[in-house]
């Protein structure tokens, strides 16, 4: 009986030294961030909450006291480390991820299997996004992440897709500065108004919107948003061929303004340069009869019989040069 008794006693000592004490030894990898909650509370800094965070200023006013979380003592990489019973560790990946912006973490038969994600334009049409998102858990919200809500890559995924869809809904083009010259034709989207093509044209504008439109997901979710990528946007089918068909006018329009002015361009240069030589060429007949002037006005102003003494020169020189000379006989 002692011996059943002592065997019962050795084994619960050996349980607990290999539950509470072997099992109490952690580790922490180099991807990842750690945080112990002693009977269900989570060690807290001394000082400090969301609200004195720079991202809290993204926040609208009425929004501030909703997100307001304490900071968290961050358990660094390394270890062993030991923790007791009544103490629970939760670690978290800080790793940078990314996924399918149409991914539906709920539902995943959702928008064509999570590959599509649907919007409507302004102008009342259906267009297909694609694209990703690179998130990463942000080590000084952890509190938001772990206990502010439940699923907080859902959170923040719902949150994108909303202000995609707000924005996409009111995206207007830039205004086009008009060019000097007023035959080049308007753009085809301004001509046939389906704001897709202004869309596509501005990709990089509508993912740096949101871009600062998710500047603050770390205070409400503890989820950073690294970049979103939309890469692609699709038009319904017949939207599709009857953008191609404008586009596709649009273009031959262009060409053949371009090659008429071209054309008219390389005219244009022509005509300058024939009356360039022209011009030289009638200054060339010029220069000697003014030549000859100058010098017929400086032989009359030497004395009374230089100028008739020339002439008879000249005149003589003529009639030597000539086979044939016919006299008048007075």
């Amino acid at each position: 009986m002692l011996a059943t008794i002592l065997g019962i006693f050795v084994g619960f000592v050996g349980w607990v030294i290999v539950r509470y004490i072997l099992f109490s030894f952690y580790t922490v990898d180099q991807n990842e961030r750690a945080v112990k909650t002693i009977f269900g509370r989570a060690e807290r800094l001394p000082a400090g909450s969301s609200a004195d965070d720079p991202f809290a200023e993204y926040l609208r006013p009425e929004e501030r006291d909703r997100y307001i979380y304490p900071q968290l003592r961050v358990i660094p990489p390394g270890g062993p480390y030991f923790k007791w019973p009544w103490e629970r560790i939760y670690k978290v990946s800080v790793a940078t991820q990314t996924v399918n912006m149409a991914l539906d973490l709920e539902d995943p038969r959702a928008n064509v299997g999570g590959t599509v994600l649907d919007a409507v334009t302004k102008d009342q049409l259906n267009v297909g996004l694609k694209g990703q998102i690179r998130y990463r858990v942000s080590e000084r919200h952890l509190y938001a992440y772990l206990f502010g809500v439940k699923s907080p890559i859902v959170h923040v995924m719902g949150y994108f897709v909303a202000i995609l869809r707000e924005r996409i809904a009111n995206f207007e083009a830039p205004p086009i500065i008009s060019s000097d010259l007023a035959s080049q034709p308007p753009d085809a989207s301004a001509v046939s108004g389906v704001s897709i093509n202004d869309l596509r044209k501005n990709l990089r504008d509508l993912n740096e919107h949101m871009d600062r439109e998710c500047i603050s997901s770390p205070v409400r979710y503890g989820i950073a948003l690294d970049a979103s990528l939309i890469t692609e946007i699709d038009a319904p089918a017949d939207v599709e061929s009857a953008m191609a068909a404008i586009n596709t006018a649009h273009n031959h329009v262009s060409s053949d303004i371009s090659l008429a002015q071209a054309a008219a361009d390389q005219k244009i240069v022509q005509s300058k340069r024939a009356v360039e030589i022209e011009t030289l060429k009638a200054q060339a007949e010029v220069e000697p009869l003014l030549a000859l002037a100058e010098q017929l006005r400086a032989l009359q102003a030497s004395g009374p019989g230089a100028l008739a003494s020339y002439l008879r020169n000249v005149r003589l020189n003529i009639f030597r040069q000539a086979e044939r000379v016919i006299l008048e006989v007075e």
